[in-house]
């Protein structure tokens, strides 16, 4: 019975993931999805043990198998597990996050029933500590997430990008996989690339002639999320973290608009558009005050708003925190306020990081022509 489903590829990349990596790689290989043929663990020199333990478990499982990834990236991890698999289907895990038991049977089935190219989950932010918790409720504000369809879990239906992925290999192969020049926002690129793109499915493997026909798809219905699929996400720990994070995100997606300056991306670019325009009417007040521009007035509401929008986050997940967001112990719930605040900072602390970094990729490039990353 088997042979009746397409063929499954998991692919991780690592770096100094000893932590989590035992617990995700066994997860996966206990679902009941009957043809995964291989989860290729790609490492980027760790050097917290992580290699020792995948080398255990490809012992007790032949299907682990472990490549050295020398630039230390995730495109170009996933780019070697491309190269090296031979399932139908390539399915990317990330080794911080946790996955629902039947993770993988609900990707395929909702790769085969959607003719998508690419199918996900919504990205489940959950937490550990107080500032995680402050993260993940930001992520489930429109000021955290931008109007993602893929940051809803409650979402079903076509969509611009998605987390993590299961894609058609050969569709990955057809556009040369993942790019290290965008890094870190090689997956929108990547979908980016499938939406442009038009599938061939004649060399699909182990799925019949009128599947094939309806696999066809046009560049609307690349990329699919079902509600159905979950996955849960832990956040950075510290401010600190979370401000490099968002700021190689604003370099990654500048990156990208460069590299597809044809395709209008709004949400991307959004962070650098309304915070370009703020430092401009400062500098018009600093200029000409005589033009009397409310200017105290908007950063003062600027500082505000995301404090008052997480109040409205704090209080609506209130009830459903424990459950649905917290991950440690009860006793250990971080309070009230203490989600409030961290959800404010966060709120304020993405878009502008994202911004500063769009900045800084487009200074490079238009000021100092330094071309890539």
């Amino acid at each position: 019975m088997a042979d009746t489903y397409p063929t499954v590829s998991i692919a991780i990349p690592t770096y100094n993931e000893s932590l989590h990596i035992k617990q995700v790689i066994r997860g996966l290989l206990q679902t009941n999805y009957p043809n995964i043929v291989e989860v290729f663990i790609a490492d980027g020199g760790s050097s917290d043990g992580t290699q020792n333990i995948v080398k255990k478990l490809s012992l007790e499982d032949s299907r682990v198998k472990l490549l050295h990834n020398p630039l230390k990236i995730q495109a170009a991890a996933l780019n070697l597990i491309l190269k090296e698999c031979t399932g139908d289907i390539f399915l990317r895990a990330d080794a911080h996050s946790d996955y629902a038991p039947d993770y993988i049977e609900r990707c395929v089935e909702a790769l085969l029933e959607s003719k998508a190219l690419n199918v996900g989950g919504a990205q489940r932010f959950v937490a550990k500590t107080p500032f995680q918790a402050g993260v993940a409720l930001a992520s489930r504000s429109i000021l955290g997430n931008g109007g993602a369809k893929y940051r809803d879990p409650n979402y079903n239906g076509y969509a611009e990008t998605v987390y993590l992925g299961c894609f058609w290999k050969k569709a990955l192969l057809d556009i040369s996989g993942y790019s290290c020049e965008v890094t870190p926002n090689e997956d929108a690129e990547l979908n980016l690339k499938l939406r442009k793109y038009v599938f061939d499915t004649s060399q699909i493997t182990n799925q019949d002639a009128e599947l094939n026909q309806e696999l066809l798809c046009e560049n609307l219905h690349a990329i699919y999320i079902s509600s159905k699929i979950c996955v849960w996400y832990y956040p950075r720990k510290s401010w600190k973290s979370l401000w490099f994070q968002y700021f190689k995100y604003g370099r990654g997606r500048y990156l990208t608009n460069t590299k597809h300056s044809t395709t209008f991306q709004l949400r991307g670019k959004l962070p650098f558009l309304v915070l370009s325009i703020t430092i401009l009417m400062l500098s018009l007040d600093l200029l000409f005050p005589l033009l009397g521009l409310p200017i105290e007035k908007l950063v003062l509401l600027g500082l505000l708003l995301p404090f008052l929008e997480s109040l409205r986050i704090t209080l609506k997940f209130s009830k459903d925190f424990s459950w649905e967001i917290w991950r440690s112990e009860e006793d250990e719930i971080p309070s009230w306020l203490s989600r409030w605040f961290f959800c404010g900072v966060a709120l304020i602390t993405m878009p502008i990081a994202h911004f500063s970094g769009y900045s800084y990729q487009l200074l490079r490039h238009r000021v100092f022509r330094v071309s890539g990353w």
